[in-house]
């Protein structure tokens, strides 16, 4: 499912014409990425929990030429699947 095929999903089961659930989607995955930007964690109950990991410097290799490179610290968004959502799929 794309973002557009969400929002046509959001539409239809919240009767709501597509322009209003496409700012309703804009609207919860700009919130989340604005309070991941901050270091927040976002719980959503029965779906998951949205955090920051530091992910550590390390060394890597370039994989065309095989030299060394330093791959600098980075923070990145994680995703942990809530009770419901694991039980939803399977």
């Amino acid at each position: 499912m794309n973002k557009a095929e969400l929002v046509d999903a959001v539409a239809s089961a919240a009767s709501l014409s597509k322009a209003d659930a496409g700012r309703a989607v804009d609207a919860v995955t700009g919130s989340i990425a604005s309070s991941l930007s901050r270091g927040e964690q976002v719980a959503v109950v029965g779906f998951g929990t949205f955090s920051v990991k530091h992910r550590a410097a390390r060394m890597g290799r370039n994989p065309r030429t095989g030299e060394a490179i330093h791959i600098q610290a980075s923070n990145v968004p994680g995703f942990k699947a809530g009770k419901a959502l694991k039980e939803a799929v399977n």
